[in-house]
């Protein structure tokens, strides 16, 4: 979205030209119907802005999107709530499934938000975008960069002390050392360069 923004009018209407020709959507991203598979989620706010910029705001967010995804009997695997996006792992028969929960959480967060902001009718989200896993490596990959990603952003200096975070859930079940040695063997150096800004 901001990219685009950025572009002159020739370099837009070759980007809609091209989108055409691949008959994606014009102006969003492309969600490929009918593929199972476990698949990176990430939502952000309209213009990226940090509404949901208190503790009591990212738990209303946290709970709402766990609890849509559980009502469609859909498990998150990973996940992670910041003031301005989201990212969550889930597998999926069908990434369409991923559509009607989510916009029910958006609109039930959005609600929340600006009646708590006293900001009634603002934009609160603006839309998903997937990526299907390829394989182990880049699955513990995404999980290493949802932890991270509080401590990427600044946040927090550990990735322990984000409360709206899996990675608890994650040091429960496989401990500690378990997570360190994944941590170490599915780097994240340069994994999602692009994606939050």
């Amino acid at each position: 979205m901001y990219e685009y923004r950025k572009m002159t009018p020739e370099e837009r209407q070759a980007i809609v030209a091209a989108r055409k020709a691949r008959g994606y959507p014009l102006h969003s991203p492309p969600h490929f119907k009918g593929i199972p598979g476990v698949y990176l989620i990430t939502a952000a706010c309209y213009e990226h802005r940090r509404i949901f910029d208190t503790p009591a705001l990212l738990s209303v967010l946290s709970d709402e999107v766990l609890a849509a995804f559980s009502r469609a009997g859909l498990v998150c695997q990973a996940w992670v709530f910041l003031p301005n996006h989201y990212h969550l792992l889930l597998e999926v028969e069908d990434i369409t499934w991923v559509s009607e929960p989510l916009r029910k959480a958006h609109s039930r967060t959005a609600t929340k938000a600006n009646g708590m902001q006293e900001t009634p009718g603002r934009r609160v989200w603006y839309r998903y975008s997937d990526r299907l896993i390829r394989n182990e490596r880049h699955y513990w990959a995404s999980v290493n960069y949802i932890h991270y990603n509080p401590v990427k952003h600044g946040y927090v200096d550990v990735m322990s002390r984000w409360p709206w975070c899996s990675v608890h859930t994650f040091e429960d079940s496989v401990g500690i050392e378990e997570l360190r040695k994944l941590w170490v063997a599915y780097s994240i150096s340069d994994y999602g360069e692009g994606w939050d800004e």
